[in-house]
């Protein structure tokens, strides 16, 4: 079975149309002709806009849009299950210890704020007419 990028080559020549005969017809640049039958997918915009280039390719040429999108997307389904590359988890740990690190840090601040508004001296808290008396050194308060 042909790809879907030679099948769709070989279905354009067979109706004697030219790239630019079907660049013209849908309204596809050039390059993004080429690009589909020389099955570069990953080259074009986007999934959404491959599919809707090739429902317009199929279209032009007179085949079925849905055979072709079955086509491409049976394609697709074996290029999209790569194995996923070694290095990763060793970044996530990373950014985990990083993350850690900063939690750490955040904590150790809000804890010293804590502990400074607790152990603060309250003698500028005490209300003016206390703090106004005379305190004997044994503690014990003289009126005059």
């Amino acid at each position: 079975m042909d790809s879907i990028g030679r099948y769709l080559r070989r279905t354009r020549e067979a109706r004697a149309m030219s790239v630019e005969e079907v660049s013209r017809a849908t309204r596809i640049p050039v390059i993004s002709i080429e690009r589909i039958e020389a099955d570069h997918f990953d080259d074009l915009p986007g999934e959404v806009f491959v599919r809707g280039f090739l429902k317009a390719y199929a279209r032009a040429v007179g085949l079925a849009m849905d055979d072709v999108l079955a086509r491409y997307t049976a394609s697709r389904r074996v290029a999209l299950v790569t194995p996923m590359p070694i290095s990763a988890p060793a970044r996530r740990s990373q950014g985990k210890r990083f993350g850690v690190a900063i939690a750490f840090v955040l904590l150790l601040i809000l804890f010293t704020l804590a502990l400074s508004i607790v152990l603060r001296p309250r003698g500028h808290d005490m209300p003016p007419e206390l703090a106004s008396r005379d305190v004997a050194p044994s503690g014990i308060s003289h009126l005059t």
